[in-house]
């Protein structure tokens, strides 16, 4: 019996971490940011947050809503500003 409560306790983490980055996803959609550009996944245990938003304003929310929202949990992200601004030289093509 012992060896099944702790297998019991794992999967109910793991029900618990989705459940809480689904919440995240909704909030990043919902609430006034609207990011549709940043993606949460759980992977090997911890939460990987990635993706581009448009300004460095946007970034500090997201990183503020993901850490209220992941709390506890051990979280990764990689989440970059888009460059806006115009190019100070022409392209060259092969």
């Amino acid at each position: 019996m012992s060896g099944s409560a702790p297998e019991r306790s794992e999967e109910n983490s793991e029900e618990n971490i989705e459940y809480r980055v689904a919440h995240l996803r909704d909030r990043l959609a919902a609430e006034e940011l609207g990011e549709l550009g940043v993606r949460a996944e759980v992977r090997a245990g911890a939460v990987v947050v990635t993706g581009t938003v448009p300004s460095a304003q946007c970034r500090e929310t997201v990183l503020r809503t993901v850490h209220e929202a992941l709390a506890g949990l051990s979280v990764h992200t990689d989440v970059v500003v888009a460059e806006t601004a115009t190019p100070d030289h022409a392209e060259e093509l092969p």
